[in-house]
């Protein structure tokens, strides 16, 4: 019974955060990732779950995975290594055109905004 439960709570706070996200995301004046087509420019709010470093086609780009409660999407900065304030559980506002890589939602070299 303990597993249960905890899985329950784990579940249910992770859906209060996604109802938080969502909101946050409304009052920026921002579309939900979940319904943003493709290759659509968007301006989208969220946080950072993580903050990678890795070549892309052999190019260095620091890549990041927004989540705004509904989806998530990953920011690539093609020739970066780093770029200050950029970590996980920082909120941002990203703008760009969203592009598709496989199956993942991609902006490439977006352009973005930190919360306070």
């Amino acid at each position: 019974m303990g597993r249960i439960s905890r899985t329950l709570e784990r579940l249910s706070s992770e859906h209060q955060e996604a109802g938080e996200l969502k909101t946050g995301s409304a009052k920026a004046g921002c579309k939900l990732i979940a319904s943003v087509p493709d290759r659509a420019v968007v301006t989208i709010h969220g946080v950072l779950r993580a903050v990678t470093l890795r070549p892309v086609d052999g190019v260095t780009a620091l890549e990041a995975e927004l989540y705004d409660g509904s989806d998530s999407v990953t920011l690539i900065w093609l020739g970066r290594r780093k770029i200050e304030g950029v970590r996980a559980g920082r909120h941002l506002k990203a703008s760009g055109r969203v592009g598709m890589r496989g199956t993942t939602r991609v902006l490439y070299n977006p352009r973005y905004e930190l919360d306070a």
